[in-house]
């Protein structure tokens, strides 16, 4: 292993060299002029750097395929299917073709470092052997070839120091995985012929490439040092609840779908989550949390996928969505409407697969010391922002075992929520005279706690001006569905609905907001809430 690394060490001094020789006339090698040095590579059309890759590529394979096999082993352990017993790396060798750099850009990051991003292709021929054995009792030999591959990766040069290279430790990692395509062969025919075990190792293979995938990232020490702080760590944490989707695309042919969703940052099989289904229905309300570990706010996404179970069949993709983290506030709630769609990749699809109702939450590590004002150091969080942080006065902290997440199923936020229904706009005409007469039901999900408005006869634009009181037992886990009729002398008919949590409520206290009706154009309901906390903790 040593030699290995020492042998990389040195192909990294010789491309450096070249590098220094080839801008001497250009650069005074310094710690300023290093963002000029690599600057310089992007003006290069490629063709150097191309030209290089294919010079070392020899030394390169020699010397990197003992650490990537070695390196790969166990996350391949790691993602072994179920219906292998043993899985090993017999053979690995890059081959005699290089990859290809297509593109370069420079990234913009910390004052003491430099990123840049390369846009590969790599049509290879790698000679890469894995020896496995099934649950059945065969070994077999499995060659994979015929890789193809396009991807995006990052190289960050950090920190930058006053000796040449001018950097000590360079950090790689896989950014974006465009394209990855492979063939999987033994003893000469197809391994697909073989039932499950063609499954079983391409997907192992593509939740490795995932677990090398940014914010994943290795590191090379280029001069002695400490470099672990450059090392992968959580920086925060995304509080997901699944609220409700509606107008979702009917994949049966009898009855309706039975929909569920697929949530994730990133896309590994332990890391993934995945709601409740439920049975014919195509605006299912799932009120659901989940929380996901964040790595690099400024780049991850959340992203949802939903679809129709089909019981023992594989189920039916119905729409997929994303949302960047970069676009949360930090300890603010957002409420999201994310419209569904085929591919997040090819977004020609104009079909409408509808759309699935979110609250997120994100709070960096460090968050209660962020959440702290300069101008007032005696300024507390709220009581919901603790619990989604640390914890609360009253929850025993002592105990290091106990984590967060534990902490948070602890508390129940207890309290009366005051809904004030102020007024409505735009309600649609029911009526024959070109009116309505509507009015408001008010149910608390969990709990089934009702309660109506009065009915406003003949209007469109009501103004109720009423408030209702509802004692919560726990508010993290209740709805408030708030459904519009209009009143007729022989029942009701039903104008839209709003369904929203209380999370807002809770962390602001009061709040006054309009909502659009769902089911209509543009109908809005006028609301006030008001909390009145009693948090508790359960035995």
């Amino acid at each position: 292993m040593h030699e290995t690394s020492y042998k990389l060490a040195q192909i990294t001094t010789y491309f450096f060299q070249s590098v220094k020789a080839s801008c001497l006339n250009y650069v005074v090698i310094s710690r300023k002029s290093v963002s000029y040095l690599i600057c310089f590579l992007y003006g290069f059309q490629l063709n150097w750097l191309n030209h290089h890759l294919d010079k070392v590529w020899p030394y390169i394979d020699e010397a990197a395929s003992e650490i990537i096999r070695s390196s790969v082993q166990p996350i391949l352990e790691q993602y072994r299917s179920a219906i292998l017993v043993s899985l090993e790396i017999s053979k690995l060798t890059l081959g005699t073709v290089a990859p290809q750099f297509t593109g370069v850009s420079i990234i913009e990051g910390e004052s003491d470092e430099i990123i840049m991003e390369l846009e590969m292709q790599w049509d290879g021929n790698p000679n890469i052997v894995l020896d496995i054995k099934t649950r059945v009792g065969v070994q077999l030999p499995i060659q994979v070839k015929n890789i193809r591959f396009t991807g995006v990766f990052r190289i960050i040069f950090k920190p930058l120091v006053d000796v040449f290279p001018c950097f000590g430790a360079l950090c790689y990692s896989l950014r974006e995985k465009k394209n990855l395509d492979f063939k999987l062969k033994v003893g000469g025919g197809d391994v697909s012929t073989i039932p499950g075990v063609s499954d079983a190792i391409e997907e192992m293979i593509r939740d490795a490439v995932e677990d090398f995938t940014w914010p994943v990232r290795k590191i090379i020490p280029i001069l002695p040092g400490d470099y672990s702080y450059l090392e992968l760590k959580q920086v925060g944490t995304l509080v997901v609840k699944l609220i409700e989707a509606k107008e979702l695309t009917n994949k049966d042919i009898i009855g309706k779908s039975d929909p569920f969703v697929e949530l994730f940052v990133r896309p590994l099989r332990d890391r993934i989550k995945t709601s409740k289904t439920i049975n014919n229905q195509t605006n299912p309300i799932w009120n659901e949390h989940f929380e996901f570990v964040v790595e690099d706010v400024s780049t991850q996404h959340l992203t949802i996928r939903a679809h129709d179970d089909e019981g023992i069949q594989a189920s039916e993709l119905i729409g997929c969505a994303q949302v960047p983290l970069s676009e949360l506030k930090a300890g603010k709630v957002k409420d999201v409407w994310l419209k569904l769609v085929k591919d997040l990749q090819i977004q020609r699809d104009q079909k409408n697969r509808g759309q699935v109702h979110l609250e997120l939450l994100y709070y960096p590590l460090n968050a209660e010391s962020e959440f702290y004002t300069q101008f007032d150091p005696d300024y507390r969080l709220t009581t919901m922002e603790k619990i989604f942080i640390h914890n609360i006065d009253g929850v025993d902290s002592s105990d290091p075992a106990k984590s967060a997440s534990e902490m948070k199923k602890d508390v129940i936020i207890r309290g009366v929520l005051s809904v004030t229904v102020i007024s409505a706009e735009n309600l649609p005409a029911t009526d024959l005279i070109g009116k309505s007469d509507p009015f408001v039901e008010l149910t608390m999900k969990k709990s089934e706690q009702k309660d109506k408005t009065r009915v406003l006869n003949d209007t469109l634009n009501p103004v109720w001006n009423q408030t209702f009181e509802f004692v919560v037992e726990d508010g993290l886990h209740e709805l408030l569905i708030l459904e519009v009729y209009d009143h007729d002398i022989f029942g009701k008919d039903k104008i839209g609905r709003c369904i929203m949590t209380l999370t807002k409520a809770i962390l602001e206290g009061e709040y006054k907001d309009t909502f659009p009706i769902d089911g209509t154009e543009a109908s809005k309901l006028n609301l006030q809430l008001k909390w009145t906390p009693q948090t508790i903790i359960r035995d």
